[in-house]
């Protein structure tokens, strides 16, 4: 994958290269974005510059050996790490990535979708379903120093690529820290994280970060033009995708996010239940989402607030600025008159406190009951 191939960023791009260019690469990288703004993508481009023996204008060459085993994710010294998990686990089963049923599905999701992938499009190609999450362990970061120990085989650097460190738990973030507070030399650790806020402070402290922002809608355009011939319906998807290319990809119809549906799915009934004041059908509700991962739950009152945010605009008169579209936009225009200045704080604050719960391991039955029952005091009928 070179620079080349990676939508926008001229200017980071640029950055990256002069910093391998000038031979101040440093050991610990932190890149922090969306996943839709090509964070990953970006840094397997970083990892192909650095091993390249024949970059050439700004980039790697993509001919030479190096830049053909990077682009068949199979390079000697360019290491992947990801979250990975499977159903039907015996106990005391460890799983990590290097294994061959994850390996083959990691390349084919890379060239699939040209590594703008979500964390939960990753996860439903493990077919984890809703209730298991996938994670990086301590066996994984004990297979990290394993495998960093040996010499490297082709190139100067070894490189490690470590997508979503988040997903670490705290036994398997001590360890890594450990390598990342005493580098073997000539070892590039590259972090791609979604929430750097939820990794160690003291692993931040000891990494460079690399922000990749949202695209603009400028270096979206392109994109949509070559799928809707109407220049104007182009340039409002390319604006509705909000700088992200896997959304810009869903509203051009080329894939499609379960997980969102979804979501969407129970915000309309958790709204739905509370104008009609259906306090037994909310606490249904509740059981159901508390039966979902904490992935996932914590993707659903991410979405909550978006949809809110939406059709809040609407009611304030703001809908040429909102960022909906299909069913979300039909639903949102009908709700809009339930949501304004009087109750979207307070909502608002709901979500942020089961989110906050959620995350410090709350009971989710006894999170999502109370969220329920909270918000429905909230909708009122006008």
């Amino acid at each position: 994958m070179r620079f080349a191939d990676i939508i926008g960023h001229t200017a980071l791009k640029e950055h990256l290269v002069r910093s391998v260019d000038s031979g101040r690469i440093s050991h610990a990288q932190l890149f922090t974005g969306i996943a839709g703004a090509g964070t990953l993508p970006l840094a397997i481009a970083y990892a192909q510059y650095i091993h390249c023996r024949n970059r050439q204008n700004g980039d790697s060459c993509g001919v030479c050996p190096a830049c053909q085993q990077i682009a068949a994710l199979e390079h000697p010294d360019l290491h992947f790490v990801y979250p990975v998990n499977k159903q039907g686990k015996k106990s005391g089963e460890v799983v990590i990535s290097t294994a061959r049923e994850f390996t083959d599905k990691w390349r084919e999701i890379i060239a699939s979708t040209g590594g703008y992938f979500t964390p939960q499009q990753w996860f439903d190609s493990l077919n984890l379903g809703k209730t298991l999450k996938g994670m990086i362990t301590a066996k994984e970061a004990e297979e990290i120093i394993r495998r960093l120990g040996f010499k490297s085989f082709e190139s100067e650097y070894k490189s490690m690529i470590i997508w979503l460190p988040e997903t670490m738990n705290e036994e398997a973030a001590n360890k890594l820290l450990k390598i990342l507070e005493e580098p073997w030399g000539k070892t590039i650790f590259i972090l791609v994280s979604e929430r750097p806020d939820r990794l160690l402070k003291t692993i931040l402290s000891r990494t460079q970060e690399v922000t990749v922002p949202r695209l603009t809608t400028e270096e979206l355009l392109p994109i949509a033009l070559q799928s809707e011939s109407d220049s104007v319906k182009a340039q409002n998807i390319a604006r509705l995708a909000t700088g992200d290319i896997i959304e810009l990809r869903r509203l051009l119809g080329q894939s499609t996010d379960e997980a969102r549906e979804e979501n969407f799915g129970h915000f309309c009934t958790v709204m739905r239940l509370s104008y009609n004041d259906k306090h037994l059908e909310l606490m249904n509700w509740a059981d159901e989402v508390a039966a979902l991962s904490r992935e996932r739950q914590r993707g659903m009152l991410t979405e909550f607030s978006r949809l809110l945010r939406e059709a809040f605009m609407i009611n304030a008169g703001l809908s040429q600025i909102s960022y909906l579209w299909g069913e979300e936009a039909d639903f949102c225009k009908k709700f809009a008159p339930f949501i304004d200045d009087k109750n979207i704080e307070p909502i608002v604050e709901q979500i942020e406190q089961a989110t906050r719960e959620i995350n410090q391991n709350g009971n989710p039955r006894i999170v999502f009951t109370h969220f329920a029952l909270a918000v429905s005091k909230y909708i009122r009928r006008r």
